[in-house]
């Protein structure tokens, strides 16, 4: 039964990879842009709203049938890619132009549904452009598919070196450049001369607007900016910078004195006559400082008095590595105690551009300290590759509270607060060496609190330790601040490799009494049962408060540590009048709303207007079909956003992460898809093979138990390695899976043609679905638990296909399966 379509050209080909390359670098700069001015468990609604708009945009094909007419394709691609390039610059205007209100009020939701709705336009009409491109040459499925993904694979590449470049509003002009040149390339398919002008004037437009703000937005004076960010209005920093995974900001007058800053500093602190300080924020929200250092320690004084530093009176002149340099506050906090050696490790490079370039003689130049040696990398892979030992390992405060290019609902899942990091930390201490870890404490609620002390003795009882309470102390300076009704404190761990000393305890009770912090937990003393229970290895019977904590320590797999609370308790009321708790529930909440907005959206903007119009074409039989696509969208995002949260941990960088991931799925499902293509070249019929969907779920079996032990093995060895074996794993898992879709399409249009949008539909509604589905699996029960429920989905996938097989065979029994076949045919009914 052949399927009447039209031939693609070169110009074809060239229109669907940029326009699925604007596609994707959208969708990844949104998780950038949303974690700037929303908050860092927003971003994750970026891969939802790119999901969903494409969605949605397939289903306007389908209804409007009259109007998409085989006829007018590459004009009406045209059209559509052109105006998805003036909706994407729309759409960022409009974002940018109103404050979000981050509530878990009607006016908050509200709020969110807006933002889901207007930027999902773009996505909208780029996934118009990209069905038609799926379903009009049914006999090119592969190589337009092929197409379709290459562009996404390189679109993310692509994002990383522009963000590099320049910042993220000259990065949307881009987006809209390489959406105008698709548009230029279908334009010329159609003999339609005012449309091909129409082409090159947007294409020259958007490539002068993108030149002029960058060379503007490198001056500091950028024609577009953001105007709001965490619902407050943006200043004029003095410096700006963007990468793939943050933004940077330095903001101050450099030559003003001003209290000292400090995480935890004792009442007793020198304050007077004050320090001169540069303020330096992540995404609008995480804060370090720039200190004024000229070479003499005494204006730095107040660093002994911050109960971050504690660590310090008890090992001098040691080696000290520092995770987290940020501004540099932890290197001079070790210097002005006399340390020996400062290792500083710092994953952001725009910091230490920052710290040690453009500001370096403010800050004093501290990488050209003969002491002191800062590197910029991931600290928990640099600590596996590293041969050193260090007497201090410091963690203070680190977190973003930012989200990743990967667009994670990260809820901070920071790969430095898991047992398997804490295990690799204990090991490169020296024999007498100590992990400081410091974090905040919410009046009775101490989650992350209790936290340390479990991750703390579950990396004991690792190295065969009983006798946590004599490894561990606790001190805390409790306010001055309160938030959301909770006296907001600093705790600090000592965790030591062997029992401390009774001098070392009544040093750090004596430092303590006298710069007037608390101690929670020592050798002889706990402030209450929480913390004897963690460190005996017990369950907690109750946590302060009425709320019982999720106090169990996180793992690579669950790696969710700033998450305390369970699932249920979002629908307690005591949870939300206990001090503390809030920021947890407000996330929680934000999660819970976004699964209920996407399964709405999905329901009344795909599913309901499918089924009011499904009298159109017959749908008998095709419930496997339904199944089948249903199953591979669930199936691809469970897996690629599985592979996504587990890659992080290994490849020790976010982009490295998103490059790796997206890029090898996308290009290995490109070629899978094209290997189908080149295979089968016959004409659509039913004998459609159902052997690369086995080998897809035998592979998916084999990776799936084979890939924690291999990221074990290999989670010291060098970047390129670990790179390397990350492609090893994805590749084969991404090669198969991009067989799945144009088998399915194929099988499909055995029967009508007019079934493509539909399946596309159903496809895009459980792809988006899916999307925030993976988060929710990996908060409530791991990140393999999301990745086996992708490989169910495709067994599935593969019971449902081998359901359309066997009917396809009863229903077209004589369906001719070659050009050949079909010559031959018509030549025996002659004779006859």
């Amino acid at each position: 039964m052949q399927v009447a379509g039209m031939k693609p050209t070169a110009r074809t080909y060239a229109g669907v990879f940029l326009i699925t390359l604007a596609t994707l670098m959208f969708e990844v700069l949104l998780t950038r842009i949303f974690s700037v001015t929303m908050w860092y468990h927003f971003a994750f609604v970026a891969i939802s709203v790119a999901m969903f708009g494409m969605s949605v945009g397939a289903i306007m094909v389908y209804l409007f049938q009259e109007y998409f007419v085989l006829e007018r394709t590459k004009e009406q691609m045209a059209r559509f890619a052109m105006s998805f390039a003036l909706a994407v610059v729309g759409s960022f205007l409009a974002h940018a132009s109103v404050p979000f209100i981050a509530e878990t009020s009607l006016a908050g939701i509200a709020s969110l549904v807006f933002t889901y709705v207007v930027i999902s336009i773009p996505f909208v009409l780029s996934g118009i452009c990209v069905c038609l491109a799926l379903t009009r040459f049914p006999e090119y499925i592969g190589k337009v598919y092929a197409a379709d993904l290459t562009g996404g694979a390189l679109g993310c590449i692509l994002l990383l070196y522009a963000l590099d470049f320049t910042d993220a509003p000259s990065v949307v002009l881009l987006i809209a450049l390489l959406a105008s040149l698709a548009g230029l390339c279908f334009g010329y398919e159609t003999p339609l001369r005012s449309l091909r002008q129409a082409t090159w004037i947007y294409s020259a437009l958007f490539l002068a607007l993108a030149c002029a703000q960058t060379a503007l937005a490198r001056n500091g004076h950028p024609l577009i900016h953001l105007m709001w960010s965490k619902g407050e209005h943006e200043v004029s920093p003095l410096f700006e910078k963007w990468n793939s995974f943050s933004r940077v900001r330095v903001y101050g007058d450099s030559q003003a004195l001003s209290a000292p800053f400090g995480w935890g500093l004792s009442p007793a602190s020198p304050s007077e006559p004050g320090v001169r300080q540069l303020s330096l924020d992540i995404d609008s929200d995480a804060l370090t400082v720039l200190t004024h250092f000229d070479g003499d320690y005494k204006p730095l004084e107040y660093l002994k008095y911050d109960v971050t530093n504690l660590v310090h009176y008890l090992r001098p002149d040691g080696r000290v590595l520092v995770v987290g340099a940020g501004g540099g506050r932890d290197v001079l906090s070790a210097l002005i105690f006399g340390q020996k050696s400062i290792v500083a490790v710092e994953l952001n490079p725009n910091i230490l551009k920052a710290t040690n370039g453009k500001y370096g003689d403010f800050t004093g130049h501290l990488d050209r300290l003969p002491q002191v040696r800062f590197y910029n990398d991931e600290a928990r892979s640099f600590v596996a590759r590293s041969k050193e030992e260090f007497d201090i390992i410091q963690i203070s405060m680190v977190d973003t509270w930012a989200a990743t290019a990967a667009g994670a609902f990260v809820l901070s899942e920071n790969s430095l607060y898991t047992t398997e990091a804490w295990k690799s930390f204990f090991q490169h201490l020296s024999p007498d060496g100590l992990l400081t870890v410091s974090r905040w404490s919410f009046g009775e609620q101490s989650g992350e609190v209790y936290r340390l002390v479990g991750l703390a003795a579950a990396t004991l009882r690792e190295q065969g330790i009983q006798d946590v309470r004599s490894h561990v102390l606790v001190i805390r300076r409790n306010g001055p601040r309160h938030l959301e009704g909770a006296l907001v404190g600093v705790a600090t761990l000592l965790l030591s490799r062997t029992p401390f000393s009774s001098e070392s305890v009544n040093r750090i009770e004596d430092v303590s009494r006298r710069m007037g912090f608390d101690v929670l937990l020592s050798p002889k003393f706990a402030l209450d049962s929480t913390f004897v229970d963690i460190a005996a290895g017990k369950q907690p019977q109750s946590s302060p408060g009425e709320i019982q904590l999720n106090l169990n320590p996180p793992t690579d797999d669950r790696p969710f540590f700033f998450l305390t609370l369970r699932p249920l308790d979002l629908w307690k009321a005591k949870a939300w009048h206990t001090p503390g708790l809030t920021f947890n529930l407000r996330a929680m909440f934000v999660l819970a709303i976004l699964v209920a907005t996407v399964i709405a959206l999905a329901v009344l903007c795909i599913l309901v207007p499918l089924f009011l119009t499904a009298s159109k074409i017959d749908l008998r039989g095709s419930f496997p079909l339904l199944v089948f696509f249903s199953a591979i969208g669930l199936g691809f995002m469970l897996v690629e956003i599985s592979q996504m949260q587990r890659l992080m941990i290994f490849l020790g960088h976010p982009s490295y992460a998103l490059s790796v991931v997206l890029f090898v799925l996308l290009i290995s499902s490109g070629l899978g898809s094209l290997f189908i293509q080149w295979v089968d070249r016959t004409p659509v019929t039913r004998d459609v093979p159902a052997l690369p969907l086995c080998v897809l779920v035998l592979v998916l079996l084999s990776f799936g138990f084979a890939t924690p032990p291999s990221l074990r093995v290999f989670a010291s060895a060098t970047t390129p390695l670990r790179i390397l074996v990350a492609n090893t794993i994805l590749f084969p898992i991404g090669f198969f899976m991009g067989m799945a879709f144009p088998l399915g399409m194929k099988a499909a249009a055995v029967r009508s043609s007019a079934l493509a949008p539909w399946l596309w539909g159903i496809n895009g509604a459980t792809s988006v679905c899916a999307s925030v589905l993976a988060m929710v699996i990996a908060v409530s029960a791991g990140i393999s638990v999301s990745f086996w429920t992708g490989f169910f989905s495709y067994c599935i996938a593969l019971l449902a296909f081998l359901a359309v097989k066997r009917a396809n065979e009863r229903a077209y029994a004589p369906e001719v399966h070659t050009v050949d076949d079909l010559v031959l045919s018509d030549r025996t009914t002659c004779q006859q």
